[in-house]
């Protein structure tokens, strides 16, 4: 033993260990350079993967048709742009949103699935990118707003929430309205506020006559109304913010893995290409949305 460690701490042996360095640490360099990009990977492959919600209406479902939505049909378009073909990775939410991009885009789901080259819907938020290093998230392509959609027969005018007060509401169960709405004002509404799958659904339960109004954002409120047989003409959608709920809203953009910024770049491209030729207007026009600028 005594003899083996006056070995490993000779002159010779330290001076070859040392000599060996620069050489492995050129080799490094080597490899890394001739590693192909994300990009390069991506168009060497043919398709750019796409991670969209399981279950996200009016932006992404499953249908008896497969995947649709407007974040479908944004991904559509985003691939077909940059002359890829579209692989669709449907994914289910996790606890919180930072769980998503963990799966999603920088690491994968343990499951082992993901990650995909790019997640879609995902809030371009100072904090949230703070909190979210390993990912990053840009190129905003929408805004989204939680409004109040109401009966006007039923409620001809609101003025605040008392005006609310003994009539049945609507809200998409887990989400920041349905908390907000509950709790407002020491739970005023609590005991009228009903819980729906999805925001779609609260606004059909208003359609239906079982709600007088519902609270949830706009894109869900004008999906239901794009999709009613009849236009519904006594529905009207206003903003309605109470405590706790942003006003103005929040941008809506996409992620990537925070290394594969010649991946952002082209897909920032790609994006401007499709609000500068109207095709991104479009496409919020077939699914009966409002494209509000970022």
């Amino acid at each position: 033993m005594i003899e083996q460690a006056q070995t490993l701490h000779s002159p010779g042996r330290r001076q070859l260990v040392l000599g060996l360095l620069p050489l492995l640490a050129g080799m490094g360099a080597a490899q890394a350079q001739e590693e192909p990009s994300a990009l390069a990977r991506i168009r060497a492959s043919g398709a750019l993967k796409v991670a969209l919600y399981n279950a996200f209406p009016p932006f992404s479902s499953r249908s008896a048709q497969g995947m649709q939505g407007l974040d479908v049909s944004l991904a559509q378009a985003l691939a077909r742009t940059m002359g890829l073909q579209l692989t669709l990775l449907p994914f289910d939410a996790d606890e919180n949103m930072n769980d998503d991009l963990r799966n999603m885009v920088w690491k994968g789901h343990y499951l082992g699935y993901g990650p995909a080259d790019v997640m879609l819907h995902v809030p371009v938020d100072k904090y949230f990118m703070q909190q979210n290093k390993q990912a990053l998230i840009f190129a905003p392509y929408m805004r989204e707003q939680v409004v109040l959609v109401r009966d006007k027969q039923r409620l001809p005018q609101v003025t605040g929430a008392a005006d609310l007060k003994g009539l049945p509401l609507a809200a998409e169960r887990g989400t920041s309205a349905a908390s907000v709405l509950i709790g407002h004002d020491n739970r005023l509404l609590s005991a009228q506020v009903h819980l729906y799958d999805d925001g779609v659904k609260a606004v059909q339960a208003v359609l239906q006559g079982q709600a007088a109004a519902a609270y949830v954002t706009r894109a869900q409120a004008e999906s239901a109304i794009f999709q009613a047989q009849a236009r519904p003409e006594q529905l009207e959608i206003s903003e309605f913010p109470l405590t706790g709920i942003p006003p103005q809203g929040w941008l809506v953009g996409m992620a990537i893995k925070a290394k594969n910024e010649d991946l952002g770049q082209a897909l920032q491209q790609a994006l401007q290409s499709l609000r500068s030729s109207g095709e991104l207007l479009a496409i919020f026009k077939q699914h009966g949305l409002t494209l509000t600028a970022p």
